[in-house]
């Protein structure tokens, strides 16, 4: 099994900036994509950006000059900087790997429990 925890979450005001970090731990064979996640109240989640083995990002069009994905394999940690928050970014953030284990040899998705980020002055 592969476990995600997720930090940085919290309350910013309209401009500000977070980092979000999620590490994976367990019996990880290899780790393919690492993503985040987002869902407000009342939506449905949402693809936020991810991040391939090799370093290719893809980012929501919301998010586009304001966040950056990055990853650390060494730690098998993936971050989120959120620069320029704005209100309607507030939800909860969910980390997201597909990553291969020692036990299955077959890749499988893994959520992080989420984290809160609200931005509200």
């Amino acid at each position: 099994q592969v476990q995600l925890v997720e930090s940085g979450g919290g309350l910013v005001q309209p401009g500000g900036s977070l980092r979000l970090s999620c590490a994976a731990s367990g019996s990880i064979f290899s780790i393919n994509a690492m993503g985040w996640y987002r869902q407000a109240p009342g939506k449905q989640r949402e693809l936020v950006a991810v991040i391939t083995s090799g370093g290719s990002t893809n980012y929501a069009d919301s998010v586009k000059g304001r966040f950056t994905i990055s990853r650390d394999n060494a730690k098998n940690t993936v971050y989120l900087q959120m620069n320029s928050l704005k209100p309607e970014d507030t939800a909860v953030y969910y980390c997201n790997v597909d990553a291969i284990t020692i036990v299955t040899m077959f890749p499988s998705d893994y959520w992080g429990q989420g984290t809160q980020v609200t931005v509200s002055s």
